[in-house]
């Protein structure tokens, strides 16, 4: 369960005719209060996660993270909010930066909280040398909220635009690595990666299920972007990749393969709730004569879930740091 920050809500103030940006945070609670505060203003969530969109209707523009400055003109927006939380590295947070200087008016705010143990002065130092200002604005329990102010010669030595490229080429895990050197592919399965980041999974089932087909999901759309960049340039015609807050869109599906090597980091904070999820998912979309893989970090105990769902689970793979995990079908045993 991620513990949200007040501080946002706490100290930014709106007024009612703004244009607010929110930078691929959506879930912080402060998105709920700016909504009532702006009456005749507008709220531009530009974010990636889908499971972290409210359901319509809602009074917000959603545009996806990492295509929000090929969409969206320069200099439009009043306030612009980021919750480094949210931002799974380093390079999402300096892309969230750049984001903030395109979007913002001259004289516009970038407001930014996150807690001091997890960058937020880093992030400070990043604000000064971009912006050439920031201030912290209030601490509490370890958190703070850093604004600055943008200038209006801020982008005229730009040279371009800013690009996130947040999938290395050709990078395969070591946990991935362990769970394809075990994976079972019949040429007929119809198969679906749950999870699918930049699709090397999804791919290598598809190159091995000749007659049957495979879809790749994920809530992170740069992450179906990725991947589908990737099913395109290697040419097969037998995937389909869908933007799919875990199994969530293919729950009429039946598959005969689902294989996951599902996040445990949501929000910054260790879980087990997105694999746990991905686990009774699976249980769900599985054929009578289907099979489940999960890779995960050994110290992560996924068993008892597992256990519950399925009537066989066993240990088929792994190291000292990974475990590859095959389930069957609940009706085989």
């Amino acid at each position: 369960m991620i513990l949200h920050s007040q501080l946002l809500s706490d100290t930014v103030q709106l007024a009612t005719d703004q244009h607010l940006l929110v930078i691929n945070s959506a879930a912080d609670p402060f998105v709920l209060k700016a909504a009532q505060q702006l009456r005749s203003g507008q709220i531009t969530l530009a974010e990636d996660n889908i499971a972290a969109l409210p359901r319509p209707p809602h009074p917000y523009r959603h545009i996806p993270f990492h295509k929000y400055v090929s969409c969206e003109p320069p200099a439009t927006t009043d306030v612009a909010v980021m919750n480094m939380l949210y931002q799974p590295s380093n390079a999402w947070m300096i892309y969230g930066l750049q984001v903030a200087g395109y979007a913002l008016k001259p004289g516009g705010r970038l407001y930014v909280v996150g807690a001091k143990d997890r960058g937020a002065l880093s992030m400070a130092k990043r604000m000064q040398r971009y912006f050439g200002n920031v201030e912290t604005l209030a601490i509490s329990k370890g958190q703070r909220v850093l604004c600055s102010r943008k200038n209006e010669t801020l982008n005229r030595n730009d040279s371009g635009l800013p690009f996130l490229e947040p999938f290395a080429e050709g990078k395969l895990d070591e946990g991935t690595y362990l769970l394809l050197e075990v994976l079972e592919v019949r040429r007929t399965d119809e198969a679906l990666d749950m999870g699918s980041g930049a699709g090397f999974i999804g791919i290598h089932i598809a190159r091995l299920a000749t007659k049957g087909h495979v879809t790749m999901v994920d809530a992170s759309l740069a992450a179906v972007d990725a991947a589908q960049h990737a099913v395109e340039q290697s040419g097969l015609t037998n995937v389909q990749v869908v933007p799919s807050d875990g199994a969530q869109a293919v729950l009429s599906q039946r598959f005969d393969l689902v294989v996951t090597n599902p996040p445990f980091h949501q929000g910054g904070i260790q879980t087990t709730e997105i694999a746990e999820r991905f686990i009774r998912q699976a249980a769900q979309v599985l054929s009578p004569h289907g099979r489940f893989y999960l890779v995960a970090n050994r110290f992560l105990k996924y068993e008892p879930t597992l256990r519950a769902c399925f009537k066989t689970v066993e240990e088929v793979g792994g190291n000292s740091r990974y475990k590859v995990l095959r389930a069957l079908s609940p009706s085989q045993g």
